[in-house]
């Protein structure tokens, strides 16, 4: 019910700003200035007639005293760990004064320390050390924002020669790639023949022209930090294509081999040749 209640002012219902809002917030807290505020209010109006002993005040000085060394001792660890974090993948964490949460994820470009509290450069832009939500390992990172393709190709190379395409995905962050190599069979193509446009592997249509009839699998590399390698996703058929393999060849068109005789007769060996000539001499 009080925060329903609000001044009034020229006839008018004064509204608290955010930064009143988080004033009080920050007043809410407990720190070693309020402890020594409240010892030294303790002490000024404390009984004339039963007052406080030495020893009390003693014992609370310790007390504020250790609480002092534990502050510095947790800022000290807090900002050791944010210098730790440069060169960092890290996720931020920030609240708007609506209550709006939202997330921002990059590297830790420096740290910078003021007031003895850490702050956090991501982007260009800094952030306190407190509004640190996660840190990502680098590998991580990589795999999770690395090249792939998504859905499996069968592209055709008929009688109407096309470009060939199909769709992948270049990835994100520091792992997007921006060229892609690829491999029919065995054989890699010229970079003239290959080009990566709106997300999409263009291979130019004069690869196929001459190709005999058939089917060729398709490997991808992609250029990103890992070098990522896509297999068996993309084929491409070749139909009605007038040129011929090697064993479709027919026997006449087929290359003669020197060592190989001309004729369908066996060649005749050393010995055999001797023992013709002793039959000869014999029968005359």
């Amino acid at each position: 019910m009080g925060e329903l209640i609000q001044p009034v002012k020229n006839g008018q219902i004064e509204k608290s700003s955010s930064s009143s809002v988080k004033e009080n917030k920050s007043k809410n807290t407990l720190g070693k200035d309020a402890f020594l505020q409240l010892l030294v209010t303790q002490m000024k109006y404390q009984d004339p007639l039963n007052p406080s002993s030495n020893t009390e005040y003693v014992a609370q000085l310790a007390t504020f005293s250790q609480l002092e060394q534990m502050q510095n001792l947790n800022a000290m660890a807090t900002n050791s760990q944010a210098l730790s974090l440069v060169g960092k993948y890290v996720v931020v964490k920030t609240t708007s004064d609506t209550g709006y949460v939202n997330y921002i994820d990059g590297r830790v470009d420096y740290v910078t320390i003021t007031n003895g509290k850490a702050k956090l450069s991501v982007d260009g832009k800094l952030y306190s050390v407190d509004d640190l939500d996660t840190v990502l390992d680098d590998n991580f990172v990589l795999e999770k924002g690395r090249p792939r393709i998504d859905k499996k190709a069968d592209l055709v190379y008929d009688e109407n020669p096309q470009d060939l395409s199909f769709e992948v995905y270049l990835g994100e962050g520091e792992a997007k790639a921006d060229a892609a190599y690829v491999i029919v069979n065995n054989t890699l193509l010229d970079s003239s023949v290959v080009s990566v446009k709106d997300n999409k592997v263009v291979i130019d249509k004069s690869v196929f022209a001459k190709a005999p009839n058939g089917t060729y699998k398709i490997t991808v590399i992609f250029n990103d930090p890992l070098s990522t390698v896509v297999k068996d996703m993309i084929t491409i058929t070749v139909k009605n294509s007038k040129a011929v393999s090697d064993d479709e060849q027919p026997d006449d068109e087929k290359p003669v081999d020197d060592d190989k005789p001309v004729n369908d007769e066996k060649p005749v060996s050393d010995e055999a040749a001797e023992s013709e000539s002793d039959e000869l001499e014999t029968v005359e």
